[in-house]
């Protein structure tokens, strides 16, 4: 679930609350304890069973869950004190709670979205020309790394892979920088140390912090098992490289790194 799915399923919730809240209060003249007390038992039998059904996971469950209870809690607690004056404990405790929620609302809405908007212009500027990327999207998962099955297939296939003995190398021409153009070459030989011609090269460099600024490519064949593709990444530092060289039912893969320079 992403992080507008959980901010809208919240703000649904808490809208529905408070319009059950007016009703039981207004039409059904109950006093606010028993009406929190309703609302309250109302969440948990509507809510967690819901949760069982499609189950957004235990972290999202668990906020969900506190946020309409505490708002339950805090609607019982205000409506009880209307027209009276307030002691310092409840109201410390309302405070509390609504802060946790908004102050959890927001970083949530930061891991979404990033530093933009209104967050934007409470924070101080930048002191450099350089702003880091704060949107957490996680990195592209690995599927043979949960299915059994192609965890399988993938083992079959390292073994070949050793097997078959194809020796690859790869490295930039010249010294790779941020927003430029930089050439990337690959020498593919058997084992034989012979080249390996006529093979389809492909791969991925990819951004571990963002996975929308992943750069795909697909390289040309430049002779004597030498394959090259010009690239340009649009962010500085560690970047991982995904690699695939395939001819007829061959197919050899390799896994790496690589470092891009800022521009100076």
């Amino acid at each position: 679930m992403g992080a507008s799915e959980l901010l809208t399923g919240i703000g649904t919730g808490v809208l529905a609350e408070l319009v059950l809240y007016v009703v039981l209060t207004r039409l059904f003249k109950l006093q606010a304890k028993a009406a929190a007390m309703a609302i309250a038992l109302v969440a948990i039998l509507i809510y967690v069973p819901y949760a069982i059904i499609t189950w957004p996971g235990a972290d999202v469950f668990a906020i969900n869950l506190a946020i309409f209870l505490t708002l339950a809690y805090g609607l019982g607690l205000i409506g009880s004190q209307a027209g009276k004056g307030w002691h310092w404990a409840p109201a410390l405790i309302v405070t509390f709670f609504v802060g946790v929620v908004v102050i959890n609302i927001i970083f949530v809405a930061v891991a979404d979205r990033g530093i933009t908007g209104l967050f934007a212009k409470l924070l101080p500027k930048p002191q450099s020309a350089q702003v880091a990327d704060s949107k957490f999207p996680g990195v592209v998962s690995h599927d043979y790394q949960e299915k059994e099955a192609l965890y399988n297939q993938y083992l079959k296939q390292v073994e070949e892979q050793h097997a078959r003995g194809w020796k690859v190398r790869y490295g930039w021409v010249g010294k790779p920088v941020v927003n430029q153009t930089a050439k990337f070459r690959v020498k593919i030989q058997d084992k034989a140390g012979k080249p390996v011609l006529g093979a389809s090269v492909k791969g991925q460099f990819l951004r571990t912090s963002n996975s929308r600024d992943d750069v795909s490519f697909e390289m040309q064949e430049l002779g004597q098992g030498d394959y090259g593709v010009a690239v340009t990444l649009a962010e500085h530092g560690l970047w991982n490289l995904v690699l695939s060289a395939k001819k007829g039912d061959d197919l050899h893969e390799v896994r790496a790194s690589t470092s891009i320079a800022s521009a100076k």
